[in-house]
């Protein structure tokens, strides 16, 4: 329920089903549909990534298969959330996050290679979230990293939505 008045406050949420959204980790057929979600796309050889290398803010390998990595606010997408985008074959799962996006209701898409991710530019699309992720294991990652304004926003938000 947090979740839900969470996502209406931002404006994100245009149709939901009630029954088994927060369940016990299955994926849900009955899954949370949001339209018009702004995407963007990067890959690990950009500059602001490149420290990181093809890992991710949970520290396993970036992803770029059947499930693919998506970077998010934590506080609006929480770790873990898996959805698909309508019209792909794909299933992305919230496993990154960067400061560029909080607080805009971006999502960022993990592409092999700067063609590959300036060929997806900004789109504009629907999304099915099949599962929602953890706002307790956000936190858990993100606390020790408060050192950082972003980071901090994130926290921040999700502690006041509580």
């Amino acid at each position: 329920m947090r979740l839900i008045l969470h996502i209406l406050a931002v404006g994100l949420l245009t149709s939901c089903s009630s029954s088994g959204i927060f369940g016990t980790g299955s994926l849900n057929k009955n899954a949370t549909r949001i339209t018009s979600v702004r995407t963007t796309a990067y890959t690990h050889s950009e500059s602001d990534h490149i420290i990181y290398g093809a890992r991710t803010a949970v520290g396993s390998n970036l992803k770029y298969g059947n499930v693919r990595s998506a970077a998010a606010d934590w506080s609006v997408f929480p770790v873990g959330t898996i959805f698909k985008i309508e019209g792909l074959p794909y299933v992305y799962q919230v496993d990154d996050y960067g400061s560029a996006l909080v607080g805009t209701n971006t999502i960022d898409l993990y592409k092999p290679d700067k063609a590959t991710m300036r060929a997806w530019g900004v789109r504009s699309v629907n999304i099915r979230v099949l599962k929602w992720g953890s706002f307790s294991k956000s936190l858990s990652i993100l606390k020790p990293r408060t050192a950082y304004p972003h980071i901090r926003k994130m926290v921040s938000r999700i502690e006041s939505s509580s």
